[in-house]
Parts: C-alpha cells; structure tokens; sequence
C-alpha cells in the first residue's frame, strides 16, 4: 500500500510541475496600476523577504522548544517532524496549497487557477500592492509550514512518522487551505474583502485555533503514552526549551508585523505588540507560578511568553500597545489553568498544544472582538470597546466555524490514514524510543543517557 501511495505522489509532482514553466509567462493582469520598483515598493520587497525568513525560522524554533520536552529517547523523533513539515508544504504548497487557499474561488475555497504558480509572478496581486506575488506566495507558505508542525506536540512519542507524514499532506489540504482562504481570501466566508468581516491579522484562527483543535482531536483519537500518567518524565533539556521559545520569539515579528504586507506604520504597530504581548504573557505566567506554587521556572516563563504571542496574534494589527498588554496577560492566564485542567482530565496532549495554541488563540480571537479599533487601522473594524458589539459575535462565529472544520476534518483525516499507513507505533517501538524505531539514529551516545537515568533514580 506504501509503494502504490509513494507511486501516486510521484506521478502526480511531475504531472504538476509541468505548470511552472508558464509561471512567468503567463502573469495575470493586474487589476490596477503595476507599481514602480523604487522607494517604499523596494523597502516592502526587501520587508517581506526578511518576514519570510524570520517565520520559516519559528518552525526550527518550535522543534527545539517540543524537543526539550519529551525524553532523550525521541528527541530526534520530534524535531524531524518540525523539519519534515518544512520539506513536505515547501513543494506541496508550490504545487496546489497556495491555489487552494488564495486564489479565485468560492467562500469556502480556492479555484486551480494558480496550480504550480500558474500566473503567480513577479507582478502585484490582489492582496499586496507594494510586493511581488510571488514574494505573497512565499511568505503565506511561511505560516502553511508552520501550522501542522504545531500539532506534532500533541501526539509527540507515539505517531509513526510516515503516518505523521502523510498526515501533514491532507491536513494543510483539506483543514488548512480551506480555512485560510475563508478568512484571508478574496471572498472567504469569513473574510474582511467580501465576507462576514471577522478579524484575524496574523493567523489567530487560521493558524493557532485550527492547529490547536485538530491536536486535540489527534491526541484523544490516538489515545494516551503507555507511561501516560504515571511513568512521565520531566523535560530532558530545559536549555532546549528557553532556545526555542526565544527562537518563536524573534521569529514572530516576522509573523505579525509581516502581516501588514508592506514597511509601512502598522506594521509598527503590530512589532511594538507583538513584544508586548509577549512580555506581559511572560511576566504572567511567572506571577502565577510564585504566588501559586513557589517558585519561578524556566519552562514556565517559556510557556507564558508563547501564550501572549499566541494571545496577540488575531489582533496585532487592530489594537493599541495598552491592550496588547491586557491581551498577552488575560491570554496567558487562561492558558495556564488550561494547562492545569488538561492535566486533571488527563488528556494526553503531551506538549500542551490544545491549551496553548488552542485555548490561546481563541482568547486572542474573543480579544481582538472587544479591543480592535478602527484608530488603530482604518481598514479594520471596531471592536466592542468602540462601540461595536456584533464584531465579538463575528468573532465567535468564525471561532465556531473553525472549530468544526478542524476538529471534523481531521478525525476525517485520521480515520484514513489509520487505514492506509497506519498512525501509532507498536508498543515495543514506543517502549524503546522513536529515535531508533522510526529514524534508527540516537541523539546521545549511549554514555550520556545512562548517565541521565542514573541521575534520575
């Protein structure tokens, strides 16, 4: 069944493929004035090309910060699958993910117009008149790579990674394609350019909500560790962890303030929150852990900096600095004792993406409804604060909607490929570790690990 999958797949690239050569040659016409390359379009270009950079590195920032989490013996495991989620959306989003999302289509998805960047060139598009769209295209590919990479947190030290693997192809096609182009493209059901108006500047339900719920539907579907609850070990590198969160960190104004599209003064706006949010959700979590527990952690202001960026994400764009701090603060603390409950109710959602991604970007969402203003950014809307209270009810609604098309969608998903290739390791596999079971290589020479579990006893 593998060989007749990987068959398919190969066939269908080259099939593909075949339209980048008229990329170029057939462009599209634009439907205004081209820009000149000069002034503030070359500091744009230049803008969006270090945005991209800076996004694409989130993902090796979120494989060092899950890595640092789960025991020595699957290390390697969880970094490939960030790694591999680079390597499996760069092509498929060149080939049809891009299309699907953000091309011409319906309100729900995008048209095959664009397939193989069929007519994506170095012209403007209808979403960034200061860039080319092919720079559009790359750095939307930026968060496609991104989202199912999140997810791997959830179901860390138990997927195969062919499983995994297959995954991540029909997730990014069938949750988040669709979703993208409902709220980001031209038409999108939920879009501000022609439909119900919802806000969402960075990605808080296209990237945090959709993730965050299909990785719980992922982790209850794939069932508990065999040493879930009571044979967990505590995070096998901290160093690791502190690494990637300041990796997410630096990697996010890229996120956010590349979301204006342009080097221009709301991209500013949304750089100055990011930080923000970032330092109040940090500050938080900290507090909570004091006052709570006793002492400050590491992982924790970790974890509270990712849940204010989390937390901003949606709203980055529409909202002032002072509610930036009120967003990554009331987000951070929601996140927490989400954490908390997730523990209670023993749900296996080993690295916490749910309660943080998840819970996160739902709070951000409800937020960005209550503080957006339109004094901010004209082309957004105001929220209820500015006396617009059916902006929260728009937000809701795209909320809801998200979350049936991904929790939905992807226990779709799952029931597939659990059918085709299989999703969980036997238990031996598991036992052992998924470093030599699924990649045959180990992170740390056998010495080091004994040396560790001797420690630990």
């Amino acid at each position: 069944m593998l060989k007749k999958i990987t068959l398919i797949i190969s066939i269908s690239l080259l099939f593909l493929s075949g339209t980048v050569d008229n990329a170029f040659a057939q462009t599209r016409s634009p439907s205004f004035p081209p820009v000149i390359n000069g002034g503030s379009t070359s500091g744009s270009i230049a803008f969006i090309l270090i945005c991209s950079a800076l996004v694409l590195l989130m993902t090796p920032g979120l494989a060092f910060f899950y890595g640092g989490f789960v025991r020595t013996r699957n290390v390697l495991n969880t970094l490939m699958m960030s790694f591999v989620t680079m390597a499996i959306i760069g092509v498929t989003w060149v080939l049809w993910g891009y299309s699907f999302a953000f091309s011409p289509g319906n309100a729900f998805f995008g048209g095959f117009e664009w397939l193989g960047l069929n007519n994506v060139g170095l012209q403007p598009s209808e979403y960034a008149s200061q860039i080319p769209h092919l720079a559009f295209m790359a750095y939307q590919g930026m968060f496609a790579i991104i989202a199912p990479a999140l997810i791997s947190g959830a179901i860390a030290e138990r997927m195969s990674f062919t499983g995994y693997s297959v995954f991540v192809v029909l997730w990014s096609f069938f949750i988040y394609s669709p979703i993208a182009h409902m709220v980001w493209g031209v038409g999108g059901l939920l879009s501000l350019s022609g439909g119900w108006g919802a806000l969402d500047f960075a990605g808080g339900t296209v990237v945090h909500i959709s993730s965050g719920v299909s990785a719980l539907v992922a982790a209850t579907y794939l069932k508990p560790r065999k040493t879930f609850p009571d044979k967990l070990s505590p995070p096998h590198n901290v160093p690791f962890i502190l690494l990637g969160a300041g990796l997410l960190w630096f990697g996010w104004f890229g996120f956010n303030a590349g979301s204006a599209l342009e080097a221009n003064n709301l991209a500013v706006v949304a750089f100055v929150n990011t930080n923000t949010s970032a330092a109040a959700g940090a500050l938080t979590w900290l507090i909570l852990e004091r006052v709570l527990r006793g002492k400050s952690t590491a992982v924790g202001v970790a974890t509270g900096s990712v849940s204010g960026l989390v937390g901003i994400t949606p709203a980055a764009g529409f909202v002032t600095p002072i509610a930036a701090i009120l967003i990554g603060s009331i987000t951070t603390f929601i996140c927490f004792y989400a954490v908390s409950l997730k523990h209670k109710i023993q749900v296996d959602d080993a690295l916490d993406t749910f309660p943080i991604h998840g819970v996160g970007g739902t709070v951000g969402a409800i937020l960005t409804g209550i503080f957006a203003s339109r004094a901010v950014n004209p082309s957004g809307r105001n929220g209820l604060l500015f006396g617009n209270p059916d902006e929260l009810l728009l937000e809701l609604a795209a909320i809801m909607v998200t979350y049936f098309i991904a929790g939905f969608g992807t226990w779709i998903i799952l029931k597939v490929v659990e059918s085709t290739v299989g999703l969980r390791v036997q238990e031996n596999a598991e036992l052992q570790g998924m470093d030599i079971s699924e990649h045959g290589e180990e992170a740390y020479n056998s010495e080091y690990t004994d040396k560790i579990n001797l420690g630990r006893k």
